[in-house]
């Protein structure tokens, strides 16, 4: 522990744990190459709150199936009896839409699959409707301002949140979505505004530093001349982010109010340590919050 008066913050008090939730697998469809949807619903959905936003996201809690735990699950006991590396694991993944009935409830999340690399691709690739998943959520706070110039740009792992974005605005909005993905089986058929242009740029493969290209195209966009007018929705990878924040605020001009703008992943980084590097300056997509 740090003395006082040496400049330390002081210690953020632990979050509360948000309620865990059980859906089960109403359907699975492959919507892209490298893209399945997966449909949730089910009584255990009766308590899902959604939010205001366009960028809902939820957090999958997967178990080691050698340690044949059940959902919900007692984290804290989990932890006591097998230590930290028993405790299930997260990834967290945008709420593409939600469908409330009297009835009931459905949401849809988007999964990015590559083969047999990762946790959740794996499991969203191989699960079938009746199968049952533990999450948390939903978080979010993005929706589209009416009346602002749009800017919505990502990869693969934002494409659902902006393909809601797209859907929740009105038919007089305007500006430019640009859309960094790995090929042309890829690409969705988004439903946009008219005034609000689609860009696909496609990187010949998987997601690389050399092979991005969605820095290159967010800088080909002409924005308005009166830039105030702005509103960025513009998450993915870590340091694309990063120079994407020096482009948008440093050389545009932005304010940071304009933006939506954070990590979503990093390259080269497992879920686990890249959101417990967020608390670190290398996490950091604005240096002010180090």
């Amino acid at each position: 522990m740090r003395p006082e008066g040496d400049g330390a913050r002081p210690a953020r008090a632990a979050r509360p744990a948000r309620p865990q939730q059980l859906a089960e697998v109403v359907a699975s469809e492959r919507i892209g190459e490298h893209l399945v949807r997966l449909t949730l619903g089910g009584p255990g959905l009766s308590g899902f709150k959604p939010k205001a936003a366009t960028d809902q996201y939820v957090k999958f809690l997967f178990a080691d199936p050698a340690l044949g735990l059940t959902p919900p699950f007692d984290l804290d006991a989990i932890r006591a009896q097998h230590g930290p590396e028993g405790v299930p694991v997260r990834r967290t993944y945008s709420v593409r839409a939600v469908r409330r009935s009297a009835a009931d409830t459905e949401i849809d999340v988007d999964v990015v699959v590559h083969g047999a690399d990762g946790i959740a691709g794996p499991w969203a690739a191989a699960v079938r409707p009746g199968d049952v998943v533990c999450f948390s959520g939903p978080g979010g706070k993005y929706a589209p301002e009416p009346g602002a110039w749009h800017l919505l740009a990502g990869d693969e792992a934002a494409l659902p949140a902006i393909a809601a974005a797209l859907e929740a605005m009105g038919p007089e909005e305007r500006g430019v979505a640009v859309l960094d993905v790995a090929g042309p089986g890829d690409r969705l058929e988004l439903a946009a505004p008219a005034g609000v242009e689609l860009r696909w740029v496609e990187r010949g493969g998987e997601w690389t530093p050399a092979s991005s290209r969605l820095e290159e195209a967010v800088r080909a966009v002409e924005l308005p001349v009166d830039t105030s007018a702005v509103r960025a929705f513009v998450h993915g990878e870590r340091e694309t982010m990063k120079s994407l924040r020096a482009y948008l605020v440093g050389e545009r001009g932005l304010e940071r109010s304009q933006l939506s703008l954070s990590a979503y992943w990093a390259y080269g980084r497992a879920e686990d340590a890249f959101q417990a590097e967020k608390r670190e300056p290398i996490g950091k997509i604005f240096p002010e919050d180090a």
